[in-house]
């Protein structure tokens, strides 16, 4: 049987908000209060870096990110700069890794002056998991997506841009990001962080950063390829669905109970 996993899907709230109550659910789940969970949800206009972020890559001075209503946060997530905004689905799954076949046994520091021992995480297993999460979702509702070679995330060809008309002609020329994954496992093997799909957010939004660190990298949305747009609610049933396939996960989406104390 597979084990049980809850889904919340908690609207907009803003990131902050959601980093502390990462960190409040990750502690109830690593000490069994708390079954493993998915958050879905959507941020305020927001850009975060990730611990491999360059602030070269923020393009925006102080004036613009003010008038635009953007927020910017360093965190403890992988990779480099991304952006979060109503119309956007982000997902934060939090669940024991060990559990996923993705943790395993405690390794040592190798440190002559320690003996401790830390979880060895199997980060790009997880993150292919992710990916393979959102490629399911996305053909449930009609998209063909696929992993690229040596990016994390999830793209589609440029031969589906085409179907867009309103984006920039470079979209036609190479495969464009349609979810981006930055995840962190916890020092009690708990994921944290995890995906954002682009369903149908303002995409000038990412005028304001070189996304991930690529500078020929494209973007695009479910908005741009599909009339009319599939509801944000079609959209996390999908990923719901995808996510218990792939994880081996009996879904049950429920109200988040006990979330005051963020």
């Amino acid at each position: 049987m597979p084990g049980e996993c809850a889904v919340h899907r908690l609207g907009q709230i803003p990131y902050m908000e959601a980093w502390r109550l990462q960190e409040q659910l990750s502690a109830e789940i690593a000490a069994g209060l708390r079954p493993p969970t998915l958050l879905l949800l959507e941020h305020p206009h927001t850009f975060t870096f990730g611990r491999k972020g360059d602030a070269r890559n923020l393009l925006w001075d102080e004036a613009e990110l003010r008038q635009r209503g953007v927020t910017v946060h360093w965190v403890d997530r992988g990779g480099d700069v991304t952006y979060h905004g109503p119309g956007q689905l982000v997902g934060y799954p939090l669940i024991p890794l060990a559990e996923r076949g993705l943790l395993s046994n405690q390794i040592d520091t190798g440190s002559e002056q320690t003996t401790n021992r830390i979880p060895q995480a199997d980060y790009v297993g997880y993150v292919r998991r992710l990916e393979e999460t959102l490629i399911g979702a996305l053909a449930s509702v009609g998209i063909a997506s696929a992993q690229l070679k040596g990016l994390t995330g999830v793209w589609v060809q440029a031969h589906v841009p085409s179907r867009c008309q309103v984006c920039p002609p470079e979209i036609f020329q190479k495969p464009a990001k349609i979810a981006a994954i930055g995840v962190k496992v916890d020092v009690r093997g708990i994921s944290r962080h995890g995906f954002a799909l682009n369903v149908d957010p303002d995409m000038s939004y990412w005028d304001g950063i070189i996304g991930c660190g690529l500078k020929d990298s494209s973007v695009v949305s479910l908005a741009d390829l599909m009339h009319p747009v599939p509801s944000m609610e079609k959209v996390m049933d999908a990923v719901t669905a995808s996510f218990g396939n792939v994880f081996g996960y009996s879904l049950k989406t429920t109200p988040l109970i006990n979330r005051g104390n963020t």
